[in-house]
């Protein structure tokens, strides 16, 4: 039977031919089976660099006799481009040079034909082609830089981190993949595992605040660290994070610090800071006061942006009660790490020596404000109060007083300049003001000049210097019917002055009324009095108005009366005393005129007034004409004529009744103002005349024909002006300048009797050799 075997060079086969062929004892002759031995997998050395084809192996048929009618074939992965075949000899070489990393393995199909037939002589044989793996690739670290964060302190052979290297060899065959790390820099902070790569602290308290950030370099390299291996590096920067391992600290253990007298609370005296090297919240300090004798003058808050402590003014310091003040102050940190408490304490204290400086103060007064009394109507220089304030400073320097005229427009007082007495400068009256608040200035003299006030409160005693009156003044309404005895009003008083206690008025008729027959009065000794009628019949008729006077008295001191009249009205009532009226115009009138009649009568004349006017509204209307008319033109046309006229004998001067209507002599009426809507040029021919032209009348009629017929020229109503005379005039010339060149014998010696007037004029035509030689200059000028 015919079978196929593959033939390697020994140095590439796993199992040499002449051991297979050594199956049995030395000498025994072996009886070869079809496919009795084992030859589908082979390989070949990848990045192989040699001059000529690596020959991978050889095919051959039992039932090739060498003469080259078998032809070997090869297909698969690569067949003809990287492995080819002598068809002849089924020698296989690999043509190009092959990369474990790209393709590890290569799957072919081998078989052997009739060359001449390509009948198959062997069935397909499949074998496998490994790339043997060399060591071409370095290890590569394919996520560094790596970033590590370790809090300082640390102990040692805390875990940073773990580093990975990857090695594209085949860690399968040999040590080309077997890696094994170590640090080239870092240390001796740190070190890393051979094996796994991790990453540990190696010595104890790394402290951020001495250094802060380490960069370490590790190598990975492969062939188990072994000389000849190749090796990859990457980089690690390691940061310390900040634990509270430091406590806060004063730079200095006492502070000075200064404030004026004349700060007031809640102003900055001064800062301090303890400086702690933690970060965040480990840097943190809270302050506080915890002793000293300026507890109850100072304050302490924190100013939240650079975390000072700042010392504030709590009350107000005074130079010469106490020059000095000393705190004590303690800076701590909130938050601390109990791994670190042995470390402590975590916090510090500081002394704080708070001079007081003296400054320039104003005077103070001996009382925060004054109020005294004055009677009123006191003489001008009337004693009021004294004022008194005084300098705190050292230099104790004199004050001058006064008072500041916004506080005192009207000037009712006045102040001594050097004592503060207070005085008035007029009477003053408690009814107009009863209260006067002003001011008072103290300045001190040889200072800064700074002055304070203080406030003045004057009352006005009340003096009994006003008459009581009545409360009101309204008549007193009392019907005719009135029963006697009646009480027909209570009057009441006041009074402009203060009442004392138990003071009240008095009421009582006025002498000259005391012994009357129509009223009487009673004084009900409650400051009111009740008004008695003492008779009936009284009538509006005989009398209407009674005036009654009485008299007020307020038993002051000094007592003050007047006397006040009250009016009593008698008015007409029905049967229930309901006042109906008290007016007196119904007796005037006609006796037995009703108010039906009068009703009547105002009717009639309202009637009377519509008739007449609806006749006259008729008598002036009139119907519009339907023709604008020259004399009822709303435009009012100014017709101006300026033409001396020819005398009797012009004939070819302009008719009245034309000139009057120029358009209604035509035919037609006149015309709306509008505007034309089309231009119609300028006839050739129609331009003024030349100046020598003696016809003048058919250049004015042919301007007249122009402006009616043209619809751009004005409207009727515009001035047209010809300086013509006419031609045959009798009159001849009134021409003054024509008169003058004339040889005219007139004689003007008249003028000189007509007065002063007419001396100028006199003066002209007077002497006529004076004229005739003015007349010859005018002539040549």
């Amino acid at each position: 039977s015919l079978f196929m075997r593959l033939l390697l060079p020994t140095h590439f086969c796993n199992q040499s031919i002449e051991d297979i062929q050594r199956g049995g004892k030395e000498g025994q002759v072996l009886h070869r089976s079809k496919r009795g031995w084992v030859w589908n997998q082979f390989f070949v050395i990848e990045e192989y660099t040699g001059p000529d084809p690596v020959l991978v192996g050889r095919l051959h048929s039992d039932v090739d006799s060498g003469n080259g009618n078998i032809k070997y074939i090869l297909s698969g992965e690569g067949a003809g481009t990287i492995f080819v075949i002598d068809d002849k000899t089924g020698n296989i070489h690999a043509t190009k040079t092959l990369d474990r990393e790209e393709q590890a393995q290569y799957t072919l199909t081998a078989q052997a034909v009739d060359r001449d037939t390509n009948k198959p002589l062997e069935p397909p044989s499949e074998f496998i082609v490994k790339v043997q793996d060399i060591n071409d690739n370095p290890p590569e670290f394919l996520h560094g830089p790596y970033y590590a964060r370790v809090p300082e302190m640390s102990n040692v052979g805390t875990s940073v981190m773990q580093v990975t290297a990857t090695d594209a060899d085949d860690p399968t065959y040999g040590n080309s993949a077997r890696l094994v790390y170590s640090i080239l820099q870092g240390q001796p902070y740190f070190s890393v595992e051979p094996q796994t790569g991790i990453i540990r602290t190696a010595l104890p308290n790394m402290d951020r605040e001495a250094r802060q950030e380490y960069d370490v370099v590790i190598q990975a390299k492969d062939m188990g660290g072994h000389m000849g291996g190749l090796s990859g590096t990457t980089e690690v920067k390691i940061t310390l994070t900040d634990v509270n391992d430091n406590p806060p600290k004063f730079p200095q253990s006492v502070y000075s610090m200064s404030v004026s007298e004349d700060k007031v609370p809640g102003e900055e005296v001064g800062r301090l800071k303890a400086k702690d090297p933690d970060l965040g919240d480990n840097g943190l300090v809270n302050y506080r006061l915890i002793d000293g004798d300026g507890l109850s003058m100072f304050e302490l808050s924190t100013d939240s942006e650079t975390r000072e402590a700042v010392i504030k003014l709590k009350k107000s310091v005074d130079f010469e009660t106490k020059r000095s003040y000393t705190l004590k102050v303690e800076g701590s940190n909130p938050h601390v790490d109990p791994q670190f408490l042995a470390w402590g304490p975590y916090k510090d204290e500081a002394t704080i020596k708070i001079s007081v400086e003296d400054a320039d103060e104003p005077p103070v007064f001996v009382a925060p404000s004054y109020t005294f009394e004055v009677e009123e109507n006191a003489p001008e220089g009337t004693l009021v109060g004294r004022v008194h304030a005084k300098d705190t400073d050292v230099a104790n320097n004199p004050v001058r007083y006064m008072i500041p005229r916004y506080t005192d427009v009207e000037q009712f007082f006045s102040v001594n300049s050097e004592d503060g007495m207070i005085t008035t400068t007029r009477p003053l009256d408690r009814e107009a003001q009863a209260w006067h608040n002003i001011s008072v200035s103290a300045t001190e003299i040889g200072g800064h000049h700074q002055d304070t006030k203080v406030r003045v409160n004057i009352k006005v005693k009340d003096v009994n210097d006003n008459s009581p009156e009545f409360a009101t003044n309204n008549e007193v309404l009392m019907c005719e019917t009135v029963a006697p005895g009646k009480v027909i009003e209570t009057v009441s008083a006041v009074d402009k002055d203060e009442m004392a206690h138990r003071q009240h008025f008095t009421f009582s008729l006025a002498p000259e009324v005391a012994h009357n027959h129509n009223f009487s009065l009673k004084d009900n000794r409650d400051s009111t009095a009740s008004i008695f009628v003492l008779r009936k019949g009284f009538s509006r008729l005989t009398q209407d108005v009674y005036n009654l006077p009485i008299e007020i008295n307020d038993n002051g001191f000094p007592a003050m009366s007047s006397t006040n009249t009250l009016t009593i009205r008698v008015c007409s009532c029905d049967s229930k005393n309901t006042i109906l009226s008290c007016n007196v115009e119904p007796y005037v009138l006609p006796a037995g005129l009703s108010t039906g009649a009068l009703i009547a009568i105002l009717a009639c004349i309202v009637i009377l007034l519509a008739i007449v006017v609806l006749f006259v509204a008729l008598r002036r209307q009139k119907k519009e004409p339907l023709i604008v008319f020259e004399e009822e033109d709303i435009r009012e046309n100014i017709i101006t004529y300026d033409d001396e006229g020819g005398g009797e004998e012009d004939t070819e001067a302009f008719d009245i009744a034309t000139l009057q209507n120029p358009d209604g002599a035509n035919g037609f009426l006149p015309r709306k103002d509008i505007k034309p809507e089309l231009q119609y040029p300028i006839r050739p021919g129609s331009g003024r005349p030349a100046a020598n032209s003696v016809d003048v009348d058919d250049f004015i009629k042919t301007r007249i024909a122009e402006a009616d017929s043209d619809p751009t020229a004005p409207p009727y109503d515009s001035i047209q002006i010809y300086g013509y005379e006419g031609r045959g005039s009798l009159a001849g010339s009134l021409s003054s300048l024509e008169s003058v060149t004339t040889e005219s014998d007139l004689d003007y010696d008249y003028l000189q009797s007509w007065g002063p007037r007419f001396k100028k004029l006199a003066d002209l035509y007077g002497t006529k050799d004076c004229s005739i030689n003015d007349g010859d200059d005018g002539e040549d000028s």
